[in-house]
């Protein structure tokens, strides 16, 4: 049954119904797009990103990653801002605020200049929008003054976040790229220039495949193609590792936080959202399943608040940041004996094979009774329990200290 909990959170200052929002993409690229998706219960919208520049598109321009007859696990898009005139786009975002005066509207901008930059803050909050997104991480554009060629560059990303700010009284929220080793250095040149927030993930640089017949990758453009952007639930991972190291990084802890990439259910939410975000866009499960998911994520979310205790979204917020600690500070005292279920086991062998070619040749085989046996190799890596097709045939067990440790209490998963 459908449950309907109070979702409402303060985001950059301004106080959204939930923190479902579309985020800058060809899902919000219209009026009618934006409407609909306000209708079915979205919180806000931020505005697919505009320009000076209007972009030329290829075609096609889309491609994925999936197992036969099974929804896409990964998404590949060249597509590039918007190719819409940018007094056509202004008319649209100004049209949707007075339509909508209850929902958030952020309008996501890209220039190829300081001056590109100022202008189009000036618009955009003329225009009506309650938060600016400044995208610096789109990574397929085809002007390398322009996208995650900025993100990438610090001095950039604090020129340029400077130069939005010091010409709106609105929120500001620097976009960053994932094709980047660390990105609390963009992030804290983004705060350091005047922006209110960071948003992240944007797509990550990829391949997702070659076309043997062509010889060229995938989507073939005339025999051609192109390196660009990948989302999905492939890239959360990525995102959530680093919503978390931003939340953690003491000149960031106390910045807002907007979440994306392969958010397609609560249980994803609620992991961003655990991790520090206090916004969350969404686009490529959209594009699957239609703006109607934000129903089901609404739901979710609701039920689990409900089961677990939280009154309010506020108090979720980065409750799992202090778990996550370095390497070097995890407990190495002991190990975990996985426990086989031989009720459960098929004696497939999948197991054994696994543990012998990719791990510690901790697996007998019994011949006799056709099942796995865990020997005195076992180092408690649990390989076998992420391998066993059968649900809770392979447990944790018996906990083991090393030699020489004390022995205590132990939390197991």
């Amino acid at each position: 049954m459908a449950k309907h909990k109070d979702l409402s959170i303060e985001f950059c200052g301004v106080k959204c119904e939930n923190p479902f929002f579309l985020s800058s993409s060809p899902v919000g690229s219209n009026y009618d797009m934006c409407a609909k998706a306000l209708e079915a219960g979205w919180g806000g919208i931020v505005y697919k990103t505009i320009g000076v520049f209007i972009a030329d598109e290829c075609s096609p321009r889309f491609d994925n990653t999936r197992k036969e007859n099974t929804p896409f696990l990964g998404f590949k898009n060249m597509e590039q801002i918007s190719d819409k005139p940018l007094e056509k786009n202004l008319e649209m975002m100004a049209k949707l605020k007075k339509d909508y005066p209850n929902k958030v509207i952020i309008a996501s901008i890209m220039g190829e200049n300081e001056e590109e930059w100022k202008k189009l803050s000036k618009l955009v909050t003329e225009a009506g929008a309650d938060i600016i997104e400044c995208n610096f991480s789109c990574p397929q554009m085809t002007s390398h003054a322009m996208g995650s060629d900025v993100g990438q560059n610090p001095e950039l990303v604090k020129k340029y976040s400077k130069a939005v700010s010091s010409v709106t009284h609105l929120p500001v929220i620097a976009k960053m790229t994932p094709n980047i080793g660390n990105m609390e250095i963009p992030a804290i040149a983004a705060i350091e220039g005047g922006a209110t927030s960071i948003s992240a993930i944007n797509t990550i640089k990829a391949i997702t495949r070659v076309n043997f017949d062509h010889l060229t990758a995938m989507p073939v453009v005339n025999g051609k193609s192109s390196i660009s952007g990948y989302s999905g639930k492939a890239v959360k991972p990525i995102a959530l590792r680093f919503i978390a190291q931003m939340a953690q990084h003491p000149k960031l802890s106390n910045v807002p936080l907007s979440g994306m990439g392969g958010i397609e259910n609560w249980e994803d939410a609620a992991e961003f959202i655990m991790l520090g975000a206090r916004n969350l866009q969404v686009t490529t499960a959209i594009m699957q399943y239609g703006y109607r998911i934000v129903e089901d994520m609404i739901s979710g979310l609701s039920h689990f608040m409900e089961e677990k205790g939280f009154n309010s979204l506020d108090e979720m917020v980065g409750i799992a940041l202090g778990n996550i600690i370095p390497a070097e500070e995890l407990d190495r005292d002991f190990k975990i004996i996985p426990n086989i279920d031989y009720n459960k086991c098929v004696g497939c062998g999948r197991c054994y094979i696994s543990c012998y070619d990719g791990a510690h040749q901790a697996i007998d085989w019994n011949n006799d009774d056709r099942r796995p046996e865990i020997n005195d190799n076992c180092v408690g890596c649990h390989l076998c329990m992420n391998i066993c097709p059968i649900d809770g045939c392979i447990t944790p067990g018996e906990i083991q200290f090393k030699e020489g440790r004390e022995v205590h209490d132990v939390i197991v998963g």
